[in-house]
């Protein structure tokens, strides 16, 4: 009989500790969406000044250049990836993440491209040389990546859960790791920043946060699986491969390979040949001033430009729907 009633109190006992938990549940998510409403997510917005854009400066434009008069050591960053990272602060009081090493150049080139084609992205500026007062000696080819105080960074989306999977604009991004050859697409390199848009609303920015192992050459299976070689940084090999496979169905093939590839080669025919679209507003003279910002010598910024321009054509001559319902 003892044992009975036991048994009968725990029981009550753990229902009642989960309807108070449900209860508690439901209060606090009453209160995120009535008492402080959620920010919205954004990913892309329409470049409705593309022609206007400068490529060169990137989206943080001449306001936020690093003042360079001096540059002090804040801390070495913790080495996590490829590069190595230093903690810095500019003349103006500014703080900066000085990235430096082969990545530096391909990176602060990737972020206008995306930003061009209406991403939102890391504010970065490749500073040819800087002397680092604390670190005491002088840096070359430092991608300066901007850390507002008035930002909120956060660690990654996931490429296979997020609020925008099967939206165009989601699907573009996909093509634009592919344009960029962008191999490293871990969920660890993905951040969501929340800043203010330009009617003073915070938003949650979905960034693809490091794109510094683009402008590779393309990969075999052999180099990835059994050398574990990885390229990032070289403009002739970039510039040897296509973009374009072929298109099966209304699902284009892109010759690219990275992490999270399963998720990234889904993509449709017709969102592939929007982002086309949309790059091909880009004039090339922005395509190479995104290049000449990140200190490319003016033959590699020729080299790589022609090959971005060559990757949008493929794009744009895609079949259309009507097409491929024929084929």
């Amino acid at each position: 009989m003892f044992k009975k009633k036991t048994v009968t109190a725990t029981c009550t006992i753990v229902v009642l500790l989960t309807i108070i938990g449900v209860s508690f549940g439901v209060a606090r998510r009453h209160k995120a969406k009535h008492g402080h409403p959620a920010r919205r997510a954004v990913l892309w917005s329409e470049p409705n000044d593309l022609r206007r854009r400068n490529l060169y400066l990137g989206p943080g434009g001449e306001a936020m250049r690093p003042d360079l008069r001096r540059v002090t050591l804040i801390k070495e960053e913790p080495k996590t990836g490829y590069s190595r990272k230093y903690r810095v602060m500019d003349a103006s009081g500014r703080e900066w993440v000085a990235k430096v090493g082969k990545e530096a150049q391909s990176e602060t080139a990737a972020t206008r491209l995306l930003w061009g084609s209406g991403y939102y992205t890391d504010v970065d500026y490749l500073v040819p040389s800087v002397r680092v007062e604390g670190l005491n000696k002088t840096l070359t080819n430092v991608r300066f990546g901007a850390r507002p105080k008035d930002e909120k960074r956060s660690d990654g989306w996931k490429w296979k859960t997020n609020p925008f999977v099967g939206k165009r604009e989601f699907q573009g991004l996909k093509v634009m790791m592919a344009l960029l050859n962008n191999w490293d697409t871990k969920d660890a390199n993905n951040r969501i920043v929340v800043s203010q848009n330009k009617d003073g609303q915070k938003e949650e920015r979905y960034v693809v946060h490091d794109v510094g192992a683009s402008f590779g050459k393309k990969m075999n299976w052999f180099e990835r699986n059994l050398l574990f070689k990885r390229d990032r940084n070289n403009p002739k090999g970039y510039a040897q491969a296509r973009l374009v496979n072929d298109a099966r169905g209304d699902t284009v093939r892109l010759n690219y390979w990275s992490k999270n590839r399963k998720v990234l080669k889904d993509v449709r025919v017709e969102d592939a040949r929007w982002m086309g679209q949309v790059l091909s507003r880009l004039s090339p003279q922005q395509i190479e001033d995104a290049f000449r910002a990140a200190n490319y010598s003016p033959e590699q910024v020729r080299q790589m430009s022609r090959a971005v321009r060559e990757r949008i054509k493929e794009l744009n001559n895609l079949p259309r729907s009507s097409q491929l319902a024929r084929q």
